[in-house]
C-alpha cells in the first residue's frame, strides 16, 4: 500500500497577482480562468487525479467566471476557500473583517460552484489565531496556510525589487511569504489548539531537514536552468519525504500552466519565459512520478485520513 499525499491548486487569478504586485488595472478584474482551467482539468483527468482547488471569492462573485468554476466542481474536484479579496495581509484584519471575508467568499463560492468549502488557505500563506477561530465557527475541517521554509524573506525581497510600491503598500506586505521563523514550523500535519476547539493544519510540504520548497513553481524555475535538473530535484525531494515518513501536500498555481506569451502582464514572474508546452510537459512528468509513489487525495480526504489514522501533535495557535 502506497503512502498518502495530497495535491491542491490555488486558483489565483490575473488580477490578484497584479493587485499584490501593485500594478494598475487590476480593478477591472482581468481573468485567465477560462484558459488555465481548460489546461489543468484534462491533465488531471488523464491521470485520474482529484485535487483541491482553492477559489478566490471575488472571482466566484463575477458571472463571467461561473462557467470555468463550475467545470472544476463538475469534474469532481474539492472546492476550497481562498478568501474573498485575496490580500496576503489577511493577518492584519480585525475579527469583524475576517468574519466578513470568510463568509462573503464561501457564499460566492457555493453559489458559483454548488459546493460549500470545508477547507481554507490564506492568500500568501497569511494566517493568524483570529482567522483560525473564525474558521472553526464556520465549521471548517482543516486549514493549509503554513509554508515551513526559511526562504520567505528572500522571496519577499525579490518581490519588492520587481515592484514599484508606495511605502504604505510595502508596509502591508512586510510579512509577505512569512519570516525566517516559518522554517521552524512542522512540516508534518498537526492540530492547532484553540479555546474553541482544534483545527487540522496541513502545511505545504517542503523538503525535510533542508526546508526548501518542492512545489511546482520552484521546480519550473529550476527547469529554466535545466529540465533534467528540475525533474531530478523533484524526484529526490519525494524520496526524502518517503525516507522521513512525510505525507507530502503539494501545491500548484495557475502560472504553472501558462507562459509569458499567454499573459504578457505577468511576464515578470519566475518561469514565465518557459513555453507553455514545456511547462505542461514538466508538470505532467512530476505528477506521474508523484502518483507512482503516493496515493493522491484532495485535502479534505487527507485531513480525514489523518484524523482517523494517526495521533496528530497539538500546536498552540
Amino acid at each position: 500500500m502506497k503512502p498518502i499525499a495530497s495535491l491542491s491548486l490555488d486558483l489565483d487569478n490575473q488580477w490578484s497577482y497584479m493587485k499584490t504586485h501593485g500594478d494598475a488595472g487590476w480593478e477591472a478584474f482581468p481573468s485567465y480562468l477560462d484558459l488555465v482551467v481548460d489546461r489543468f482539468l484534462p491533465m488531471l483527468e488523464e491521470r485520474g487525479l482529484r485535487i483541491t482547488v482553492f477559489v478566490v471569492g471575488q472571482d466566484a462573485a463575477l458571472d463571467k467566471n461561473h462557467k470555468a468554476l463550475r467545470k472544476i466542481a463538475d469534474a469532481g474536484h474539492e472546492i476550497g476557500n481562498h478568501s474573498f479579496h485575496h490580500e496576503p495581509w489577511l493577518h492584519l484584519y480585525s475579527e469583524e473583517q475576517i468574519e466578513e471575508e470568510i463568509s462573503k467568499a464561501e457564499q460566492a463560492i457555493e453559489h458559483a460552484t454548488g459546493r460549500r468549502p470545508h477547507g481554507f488557505r490564506g492568500p500568501g500563506f497569511s494566517i493568524s489565531p483570529t482567522v483560525l477561530r473564525v474558521l472553526l465557527r464556520h465549521g471548517y475541517r482543516y486549514d493549509c496556510s503554513t509554508f515551513p521554509t526559511f526562504l520567505g524573506p528572500l522571496a519577499r525581497t525579490w518581490y519588492f525589487l520587481k515592484s514599484d510600491l508606495a511605502p504604505e503598500e510595502r508596509e502591508k506586505r512586510k510579512q509577505l511569504f512569512g519570516g525566517w521563523k516559518e522554517g521552524l514550523r512542522s512540516i508534518d500535519p498537526y492540530l492547532w489548539e484553540l479555546a474553541e476547539g482544534n483545527m487540522v493544519e496541513i502545511p505545504v510540504t517542503t523538503v525535510p531537514v533542508l526546508r526548501v520548497p518542492m512545489h511546482m513553481s520552484y521546480v519550473l524555475y529550476l527547469s529554466t536552468l535545466s529540465p533534467r535538473l528540475a525533474r531530478a530535484y523533484f524526484a529526490s525531494a519525494q524520496a526524502t519525504c518517503r525516507m522521513f515518513g512525510s505525507s507530502p501536500s503539494l501545491l500548484l498555481h495557475p502560472l504553472d500552466f501558462l507562459s509569458g506569451e499567454d499573459i504578457d502582464a505577468l511576464a515578470f514572474f519566475p518561469g514565465m519565459a518557459l513555453r507553455a508546452q514545456d511547462k505542461l510537459a514538466c508538470v505532467g512528468a512530476c505528477l506521474d512520478l508523484l502518483r507512482r509513489n503516493f496515493d493522491i487525495l484532495p485535502l479534505e480526504e487527507h485531513a480525514e485520513a489523518l484524523r482517523r489514522g494517526s495521533s496528530l501533535q497539538l500546536e498552540a495557535a
